[in-house]
């Protein structure tokens, strides 16, 4: 009843931060963490009217409440407007600047034991250098700010393109959801460093092209470290003033499909863009499975404890459903065996919300990738929310190990070679329109490049 309850809230919280032409407000240079207050109200109050009436930026919905961001000169006006809600910011952050959970121990810096940009290209130079036989650093495209977009390439052959399955790990696409950038990155190490110790790991990267792809946001991370702690999209200036597109939005399959999967106002938090691949980050992802056989992926996001497919778009079976529903089942399967957290599965559309131009379903409809989305621990914001404790990287990591792997193998066994698995879309829709979309910006003919 509880888990209903708190995806019947998700939902509402989406469709109210889609509403046509009422923007929500964006933390932009001008707006900063100290202007702002994280505020609960409980979800069968009437949302609807409150937010057509207020300019709140929805964050998440647990048990029975929504949690909202609004700049404080607002609240005296929403209690007077007949509303009642709690004050919250203190649970999201800690006294001064250090804006990790109550009682975690920082190792150092603003980021403690969680990845930095910088942290994480050197600790990716640093696996490519340690096992040049085994790891090729790549950089299929880069931010707007400029920064990498990062791919470790795991083979027994890194620098040869083999008729091998692709596997492709991805995390980092929202700012705040630092756990998401450590798990691919971890696995991506754990292959490495246990390739002469280990037959089974040994086997999978002799019959695969793994693909790591801890970062596909740097520019929102460095600002979610540096200004503030929940920022979510990336940092393009939009027309209105506001910053950010959500990147998990801006993926050009059924891109704008409707406005409750994602939103056209650009100061929303799920503001897909001004148009499908119009961000250089979504485009450094697609560079990479335009040029590489990619046969599954996981994208890595947080919180809530799921193991999700497609579609997103609409809540309608995809074609290989029955296969995706039995991989996600034997995946949560897995998890569960190590620290014995429950992680639910299910069609995105169904059993979380409604998303359209997200990476799995435009890697499913496009490449005909089998793609999930996993959303970390924990499952609720009593546990902790996006602010997960230092201790849980480890934790979490090692949980998410088995799936990985057992979806590794499962891509091998079933990998039939190079015309494997391709989708009618490919060719009728990216070679034509996807081309068009971005052949006039910067940049678009960069098809990815080595490392040093």
């Amino acid at each position: 009843m509880k888990t209903e309850l708190a995806r019947l809230a998700l939902i509402l919280l989406l469709s109210l931060s889609t509403v046509p032409g009422y923007p929500t407000p964006a933390i932009s240079a001008k707006t900063g963490p100290h202007t702002l207050e994280v505020i609960a109200l409980e979800a069968r109050q009437d949302l609807r009217t409150l937010r057509l009436n207020f300019p709140l930026d929805p964050l998440l919905a647990e048990g029975g409440k929504v949690y909202f961001l609004v700049e404080r000169k607002y609240l005296q006006a929403i209690q007077e407007f007949g509303y009642s809600f709690t004050l919250e910011t203190a649970r999201f952050e800690q006294t001064g600047e250090k804006l990790l959970r109550p009682g975690t121990k920082i190792q150092g810096g603003l980021n403690g034991a969680y990845h930095s940009y910088l942290e994480l290209g050197a600790e990716l130079k640093s696996l490519a250098a340690s096992y040049p036989d085994l790891a090729r650093l790549y950089v299929p495209g880069k931010s707007l700010e400029n920064r990498n977009i990062y791919a470790l390439k795991i083979s027994d052959h890194p620098g040869q393109s083999e008729d091998e399955p692709g596997i492709a790990l991805l995390g980092g696409h929202h700012a705040r959801e630092w756990i998401s950038v450590e798990v691919p990155l971890l696995i991506g190490r754990y292959l490495l460093e246990n390739y002469e110790r280990e037959a089974r790991v040994r086997d999978i990267v002799n019959s695969a092209e793994i693909w790591i792809v801890p970062l596909v946001n740097p520019d929102g991370l460095e600002y979610s470290i540096l200004n503030y702690r929940l920022w979510r999209k990336n940092r393009r200036l939009n027309g209105d003033g506001s910053y950010g597109v959500d990147l998990n939005r801006n993926y050009s399959y059924q891109w704008a499909y409707d406005d409750l999967g994602s939103s056209p106002v650009p100061s929303s938090a799920v503001f897909r863009g001004a148009g499908p691949l119009s961000e250089p980050e979504t485009e450094a992802v697609r560079n990479l499975f335009q040029n590489h056989r990619i046969q599954s992926a996981i994208s890595y996001h947080s919180f809530s404890q799921l193991i999700l497919y497609p579609w997103g778009y609409l809540d309608q079976p995809a074609e290989d459903e029955s296969l995706l529903q039995s991989l996600a089942e034997d995946m949560a399967g897995l998890i569960s065996q190590v620290n014995g957290r429950v992680y639910q599965t299910g069609r995105a559309s169904a059993l979380l919300y409604l998303t359209n131009g997200d990476f799995a379903d435009w890697a499913y409809g496009f490449f005909r990738t089998l793609a999930f989305t996993i959303e970390l621990p924990p499952v609720d914001l009593l546990q902790g929310g996006f602010l997960n404790s230092e201790s849980d990287i480890d934790l979490i990591f090692r949980e998410n190990l088995p799936a990985a792997l057992y979806l590794i193998e499962r891509t091998i066994a079933s990998y039939s070679g190079s015309a494997a698995r391709l989708s009618p879309f490919l060719r009728r829709e990216l070679e034509k329109d996807d081309e068009s979309m971005v052949i006039k910006r910067p940049g678009a003919a960069f098809r990815g490049k080595e490392s040093r």
